[in-house]
């Protein structure tokens, strides 16, 4: 459809007819079933960010890994429980860029008559984060994606931005009460800072986990993630900006703006909206002591209790890296070559050419589809988070494959997520279909197990299902691998993912029929 935007009328692809896309609403315990018709000219599909998706993995949704996509002018119907799980999560096509405008909320609601864990509010109100560019997102190429020209809130960019005063969002509040504010970072490519003037947050949940009421006056929030948070309209009656603004720790040209909506009190007359103090967007010091602080909140609907005895452990370094410009093509990387990314100095290759997705191939046992030699540790050990190593062309180089890690069915799995500094340093939000992770530490420069073990947090660390790793620096996460299929692990800025900063678990069945995968839908998308 054609929408008005920044003074331009801008073609998109949008669900229903809507941007940002459908908030769907569900009860924890239901199953949901979304009927996808495909009327635009790509292919694609739809990814339920953060939902287990038990033994429903062909409805996960990652092209060629978990099926093949929706052609246009044909249909897939995804089908799943939703179990264990409350809070927010959200939808998005996990097929090319069309997640730029593809996406909207799912909000996970108690059962009936089961309180959530944080008083009631009296209003819950979605918060969408999104990206915007002045062509088609879909005439980018992974290598040509240029840095967005706007942000927006819930598709509005806000009056910051040339011909945008009337296309601003509103929260219209009565002084007293208390509203959920479901934040979701939809963004291609940039983290987030997030405030209201003179107000304050509580943090009740992140990834649809419950975390410990936590207090503060802004919030950071990585592509891919969800943050709750409790906003109590006590404040003089009057008009307060709400903005977000990027945190950015990379040196190439980045979005430098920030877009705005209003938080409007009953009986408001003011026309001089307040305006929050926003961090610096290279504020590392505010955004890793928001990460860090949260804790999760013990004895809460559907905690779990970290693991203390470890199976598998993984060591997965990952970062940018430079590939071989092909014959007779003009290249942007360095030295006329293409840029590229990595996790343990492989480079991930969707099987987009192959007969089947990777899940079928599971499922069938099909060999040729991928392989199942993705290493522990990196082939090269060296001083990942050196500056000095950037632009060292002896460990930039990378070969493609399309290698997983197999792990036995009910395994915990221990990783160390340890980014690098080839290229630059930033800080990647690292994202896990199927399974939310314990994470236990996280901080800068090497990790090192004599010094950084005793920071483990094994009490009441925070749940997630995308992490945000610090640039320069490395996280350890913990999670039970009881879910049998094909679970990407992967960059959820999308050029990355798509350079080849992902892999995927290959997790066995287990021993009885409620543990084994089921036969795929008779509808699966066929390549």
């Amino acid at each position: 459809m054609t929408i008005p935007r920044l003074c331009n009328d801008q073609v998109i692809t949008a669900v229903n007819g809507q941007f940002p896309g459908p908030t769907i609403q569900v009860r924890e315990g239901d199953t949901l079933v979304v009927h996808v018709l495909n009327k635009s000219p790509y292919d694609v599909t739809l990814h339920w960010h953060g939902i287990f998706q038990l033994l429903s993995g062909w409805a996960d949704g990652p092209e060629y890994v978990t099926q093949c996509p929706i052609r246009p002018n044909h249909n897939f119907t995804y089908r799943f429980k939703i179990d264990g799980q409350e809070g927010t999560l959200w939808w998005h096509a996990h097929a090319s860029f069309l997640r730029a405008t593809v996406h909207g909320a799912l909000f996970i609601h108690p059962r009936r008559n089961h309180p959530y864990a944080f008083p009631k509010p009296y209003k819950h109100v979605p918060i969408l984060f999104a990206e915007w560019w002045k062509s088609n997102v879909m005439e980018f190429s992974d290598q040509t994606l240029t840095p967005s020209v706007a942000f927006m809130i819930n598709g509005l960019p806000g009056d910051l931005y040339n011909c945008s005063q009337d296309q601003m969002f509103k929260l219209k509040v009565k002084p007293g009460k208390t509203y959920l504010l479901r934040i979701i970072n939809t963004n291609f490519i940039s983290q987030m800072f997030f405030k209201v003037a003179n107000h304050r947050f509580t943090v009740v949940a992140i990834d649809a986990v419950y975390t410990t009421p936590y207090a503060t006056d802004v919030v950071v929030i990585a592509p891919g993630q969800t943050t709750d948070v409790l906003l109590e309209a006590n404040q003089p009656i009057g008009s307060y900006y709400m903005a977000a603004s990027i945190y950015n720790t990379i040196q190439a040209a980045f979005d430098n703006t920030t877009t705005r909506g209003l938080v409007v009190y009953k009986g408001s007359k003011s026309t001089t909206p307040l305006m929050p103090i926003m961090p610096l967007f290279n504020d590392t010091k505010t955004a890793h002591k928001f990460y860090t602080e949260l804790t999760g909140l013990v004895d809460r609907p559907h905690w779990l209790q970290c693991p203390n005895e470890v199976d598998e452990n993984m060591f997965i370094t990952f970062g940018l890296n430079l590939a071989p410009c092909p014959q007779n093509e003009t290249c942007f990387g360095p030295k006329n070559t293409l840029v590229s990314s990595s996790m343990n100095n492989e480079s991930f290759v969707l099987p987009s050419q192959k007969k089947m997705s990777m899940l079928e191939a599971f499922y069938y046992n099909e060999s040729g589809i991928y392989t199942k030699d993705f290493p522990n540790r990196p082939p090269l050990e060296f001083d990942y988070t050196n500056p000095n190593n950037s632009l060292d062309f002896s460990l930039l180089f990378a070969p493609k494959s399309t290698k997983v890690k197999k792990l036995k069915f009910n395994s915990t799995v221990e990783i160390v997520l340890q980014n690098t500094a080839l290229l630059d340093t930033e800080n990647h939000p690292m994202h896990i279909h199927g399974f939310n992770f314990f994470v236990l530490a996280q901080g800068f420069g090497n990790f090192n197990a004599t010094r950084d073990r005793v920071k483990f947090n094994l009490v009441n660390p925070q749940m997630r299902n995308t992490i945000a790793v610090p640039d320069a620096g490395w996280a350890v996460i913990r999670f039970k691998a009881n879910n049998p299929g094909i679970w990407m692990i992967h960059c959820h800025v999308d050029n990355h993912m798509s350079w080849g900063m992902a892999t995927a678990f290959e997790i066995e069945n287990g021993p009885t029929p409620s543990s084994t995968l089921p036969p795929p839908p008779p509808d699966l998308p066929t390549c």
